[in-house]
């Protein structure tokens, strides 16, 4: 059982065995989920989950837990405050990912990592332990279950980030491995997430990173206690596999058991852009042409018209007109209009849009986005569609009324492993997100093993 496989190996990492790059690649993933976390505690989204807590007022644990960002004085208890911590960490569309497990790991494993290491007063290196096992629980699953899962419907971040959560707390909490195979039982039992929530542009998406690591924790608590959870939860004839996927090859499933003991948290990548992953590339190309125009001196009224060849993935993301930040999110053609227009469309950029009214379609300052929009047409490549998901490319092409012809292509978006951004530059994304925030108080996190994650978490 795949089950007994996880549980075997959450028993057998150990600090001393993982690589100094891993554990470097670790430390990088902490300041980035930290830089995402930090700010999207103050997005409405989070706002709402914080006030409902409150109004729910089911809490009585005396003990305060550390919530990234928040420092009004509520008591939550280790599973509210990792609920809100994944929603912040996942509300801005700006966390980490993987392209082929197509999941957002970080904002599962970091917040309930947090939330738990503070409640046991963990040390660093058992810190890093649980994330890298919460890691290589999420991307070996997601890898296995993909592209089948997503194509049903399913956010994986949601449905496998419950069992890497589970994986995160079976860690930390010490399970044998008896109750680690309950956790993940009872985990896959509760995995839940459907993409329509993050298609109609519903607040739901980030909802599904809260329920996770809620489920997550709830679960290894109650097989700390010996209640039961399904040991065929995963290829069982109900199970996961068969329900949510269907159809994956026999070699996949020998793949993963070959492969679970290799640490994936090197292959993630990160996100400069807060849109949704499939419209990076396009994004990308953007920006090349962007700077070309400025290079030529040629403004964007002289676009007759622009083709965006893509996989079926990305090309569906194709509302013409998006109403709220959810949808913007989510809209290939408003945001490479944007990025034609104005050049990277980085996190303060689109804000200050927000807040200027871009939405509405009617303001004359953004008459030529406007116009960019209209002209924009998204054309699934099967030559692009074929590579994907080994590559997420995406083809801009440009026809000027004066008959020149340009095009960019993008195999792969910024961020990923292929093509990184340095620890440098997710620092530089941590100023541009937290402007007010010391950045020297980050320093801490290069030699944190010689600290204990309370301790770092009042100094940052």
């Amino acid at each position: 059982m795949l089950t007994e496989e996880i549980a075997n190996h959450i028993l057998n990492t150990k600090y001393e065995n993982i690589s100094k790059e891993d554990i470097n690649h670790t430390k990088k993933a902490f300041i980035d989920y930290l830089a995402v976390t930090n700010k999207g505690i103050n997005e409405k989204t989070t706002q709402i989950a914080l006030k409902t807590l409150k109004d729910i007022n089911i809490n009585t644990n005396p003990t305060k837990y550390k919530i990234i960002g928040y420092n009004e004085d509520n008591y939550f208890n280790e599973i509210e405050t990792g609920f809100i911590n994944g929603i912040s960490a996942h509300v801005l569309d700006l966390d980490d990912g993987h392209r082929l497990g197509q999941i957002h790991p970080g904002a599962a494993i970091f917040s309930t990592a947090l939330a738990l290491s503070q409640k046991y007063n963990l040390n660093s290196k058992k810190f890093i332990e649980a994330v890298i096992i919460g890691y290589d629980t999420a991307i070996s699953l997601g890898k296995l279950l993909n592209p089948q899962h997503r194509n049903k419907g399913f956010h994986t971040s949601g449905t496998v980030g419950t069992l890497a959560t589970g994986a995160t707390a079976s860690k930390i909490l010490k399970l044998n491995k008896k109750q680690i195979i309950y956790t993940l039982g009872l985990c896959g039992t509760q995995a839940a997430g459907l993409l329509e929530s993050d298609h109609s542009g519903s607040m739901g998406k980030t909802l599904h990173l809260g329920k996770a690591i809620q489920n997550g924790i709830l679960s290894a608590y109650l097989a700390k206690n010996n209640f039961t959870g399904a040991k065929s939860i995963i290829e069982g004839k109900e199970g996961i596999i068969n329900t949510m996927a269907q159809e994956i090859p026999k070699e996949k499933i020998l793949e993963f058991k070959k492969n679970l003991n290799k640490h994936y948290i090197n292959e993630i990548y990160y996100k400069k852009y807060p849109f949704c992953r499939h419209l990076h590339s396009s994004i990308d190309s953007g920006i090349k042409i962007h700077e070309y125009l400025l290079k030529n001196n040629i403004k964007t009224n002289t676009i007759k018209n622009i083709t965006i060849k893509t996989y079926k993935i990305a090309a569906e993301h194709n509302n013409y007109k998006p109403k709220n930040n959810q949808e913007l999110k989510q809209s290939l053609p408003v945001a490479l209009a944007i990025t034609l227009k104005l050049g990277s469309p980085n996190i303060n950029l689109i804000e200050k849009l927000l807040k200027n009214n871009l939405l509405n379609y009617s303001q004359e300052e953004y008459t030529e986005i406007y116009n960019l929009i209209k002209k924009i047409k998204i054309k699934e490549d099967k030559n692009l569609n074929d590579s994907f998901p080994k590559e997420r490319p995406s083809n801009v092409e440009i026809t000027f009324k004066h008959g020149e012809n340009i095009n960019f292509l993008t195999r792969m978006p910024l961020g990923e492993k292929e093509n990184p951004l340095t620890t440098e530059e997710i620092i530089k994304k941590f100023k541009e997100l937290n402007p007010k925030y010391d950045i020297n108080k980050l320093k801490i996190i290069e030699n944190m093993e010689d600290y204990k994650i309370n301790t770092i978490i009042n100094k940052i």
